[in-house]
């Protein structure tokens, strides 16, 4: 798994790291029960401090994507592969649709993040 960080980017490391090893989990490169590096291996693979490394770690804990474990490290959860193929096919289908309609994929990902968002969070 391959891990590019952006330095300059507007997205903090630990924001990046965590998308990185997001996609590969939700593409199934990395699979349930499969454990990710030592937060200290990462860090010092990608030249960044760990603590930064267990920061994108407890984020996609609190996603469920990943179990902390004591002794174990990161040990992916993940999505159970028929509803990771069950999302797939409905966001392949709206995508589909959308585009259709001429709807600009910024536009459509800036609705969906707008339907995910809690009432209350900017």
């Amino acid at each position: 798994m391959l891990i590019r960080l952006a330095p300059h980017s507007s997205s903090a490391l630990h924001e990046q790291v965590a998308r990185a090893l997001r996609t590969a989990i939700v593409n199934g490169d990395v699979r349930n029960g499969e454990r990710l590096p030592s937060a200290r291996t990462l860090a010092e693979s990608l030249g960044i401090n760990f603590h930064t490394v267990l920061r994108a770690y407890q984020d996609l804990r609190d996603e469920g994507l990943i179990e902390l474990r004591r002794g174990r490290g990161a040990v992916v959860t993940g999505l159970p592969e028929p509803a990771r193929d069950a999302a797939a096919e409905i966001l392949d289908e709206a995508a589909a649709r959308l585009g259709t309609l001429g709807v600009a994929p910024e536009v459509i990902l800036s609705m969906l993040r707008q339907r995910l968002q809690p009432e209350g969070t900017p």
